[in-house]
């Protein structure tokens, strides 16, 4: 029997505890093509495009550099490098705003004549090259995770020994409302993020790779259907129910193969890897291309910009340049958010620049926007319900108002996913995703302190 015929498409078989059903709006720009963003006069490039240690400026002041240059190096082991995305000269080495409301240092990269690609030497022979040479590869383009983490791709791909990796799971749910720039990634760019795939799993040695795509995409599952057909094994599409957030990593590990990552665990643990569709394409690109990670698809969007679309955009783009790409805004903004209106962050300014994470600018009216005032808590249980980790988010709140940082720590603190899925269903309207980040990063700093 041809291994290919083993592909076919399956509803998932579980259902995690939890979650809600928002209101997507993803036909604003679902419709939209991927078309290019017109290359802005100036790049503000973050050293902070990942998780982890920012990478080291290598050049100076006034250095011409092509695109796709080194200009800064990985730090350390959970680090990741940054590549010039477009060709020009240095005109500053400053701090930015990012859009967590940090600062991070940047190379300003000030664009002009013509656009020179400095491209790692191709591998378009992957399947004969040395696993660990792909791996390094990946790391040398700079490739993140690109769902929102930005966790460096190469140490997802470099398992120890004893954590054998059996299922790589592509992550295509996109279940962000608003969001939809995998899904036009996963129309336009099958074959590619196929590629990609293959040789995430082939690193890997698994058995199985899995497409997981919520159900309300039937056009994103036909065309992975279509692109996944031609891989050899254990292959398959499997449909998500639309619930958020169905594109957790843990959730949809759950969802595709049954298995729970247990608390403080990583999917390693359970023999998964998960990469987002848009991860997959920037390991084709390195890979079969030699071209850095120095651009993304962005979905600029909500019923405040003239034109929803989806860009693509080097990195360093101000977010100024993705709204007047858009045709700028209709009336007034009442709100921005970087990201999605659940785990995305509000900003104060557009001159703040996109990055490898960046998937989402989100631009609402003030006929979308409601002013609240947070109530006393009311026991009602609904954050109980809700959250999709099993967590009472009442109890953990009332810990860390109080500031009793170690208490809510013993009820799981660090296992919150700040989804947001607690204070969507709030009925006292408390800031819970608020309180979880705070307390985070006060533990996060002892750690650091401790570590010292």
């Amino acid at each position: 029997m041809n291994q290919h015929s083993l592909m076919n498409t399956t509803p998932s078989p579980f259902t995690f505890s939890g979650g809600i059903h928002p209101s997507y709006n993803k036909g604003l720009s679902s419709g939209s093509p991927i078309r290019e963003l017109p290359l802005p006069a100036r790049l503000v490039v973050p050293l902070s495009q990942h998780l982890g240690a920012p990478a080291k400026p290598i050049v100076q002041i006034g250095d011409s550099v092509k695109a796709g240059q080194l200009i800064a190096g990985q730090n350390g082991f959970i680090s990741a490098p940054a590549h010039a995305p477009a060709s020009g000269k240095v005109a500053a080495l400053e701090e930015t705003l990012t859009a967590s409301g940090r600062t991070c240092g940047a190379v300003v990269i000030e664009t002009s004549g013509p656009q020179e690609w400095q491209l790692l030497p191709p591998l378009p022979d992957w399947r004969a090259a040395d696993k660990k040479d792909l791996a390094a590869r990946i790391g040398e383009a700079g490739v993140v995770g690109m769902g929102g983490a930005g966790f460096p791709t190469r140490v997802k791909l470099s398992p120890p020994a004893d954590k054998p990796i059996d299922t790589v799971i592509l992550n295509g749910a996109e279940c962000e409302p608003y969001l939809t720039s995998d899904h036009r990634m996963m129309l336009e760019y099958a074959k590619e993020i196929r590629a990609g795939a293959e040789i995430i799993r082939h690193i890997l040695g698994a058995k199985s790779l899995r497409v997981a795509i919520e159900d309300n995409k039937p056009d994103a599952i036909e065309a992975m259907e279509k692109a996944f057909q031609e891989v050899d094994g254990d292959v398959a599409v499997t449909v998500l129910r639309t619930s958020y957030p169905q594109g957790s990593e843990k959730q949809q590990i759950y969802s595709v193969t049954g298995r729970e990552v247990p608390r403080g665990g990583l999917p390693m643990d359970v023999g998964c890897v998960v990469e987002n569709v848009s991860t997959a394409y920037a390991v084709y690109d390195a890979v079969v291309n030699g071209r850095p990670l120095v651009r993304r698809v962005i979905s600029v969007t909500g019923d405040a910009v003239a034109q929803p679309s989806n860009l693509l955009a080097p990195c360093g783009t101000l977010y100024s340049d993705l709204v007047a790409a858009c045709g700028g805004l209709r009336g007034k903004a009442a709100k921005v958010i970087s990201g999605g209106p659940m785990m995305g962050f509000a900003v104060s300014s557009l001159n703040v620049p996109t990055g490898k994470t960046a998937s989402g600018l989100l631009l609402l009216s003030a006929s979308k926007v409601s002013c609240y005032t947070s109530q006393a808590c009311i026991s009602c249980g609904r954050c109980v319900e809700a959250c999709p980790m099993r967590l009472a988010p009442a109890e953990l709140s009332q810990c860390i108002e109080a500031d009793d940082i170690e208490g809510a720590e013993q009820v799981a603190l660090m296992d919150c996913i700040e989804c947001g899925s607690c204070a969507f269903v709030c009925p006292a309207h408390r800031p819970l995703v608020h309180h979880m980040r705070r307390a985070k990063a006060i533990v996060m700093a002892k750690r650091a302190a401790a570590k010292k």
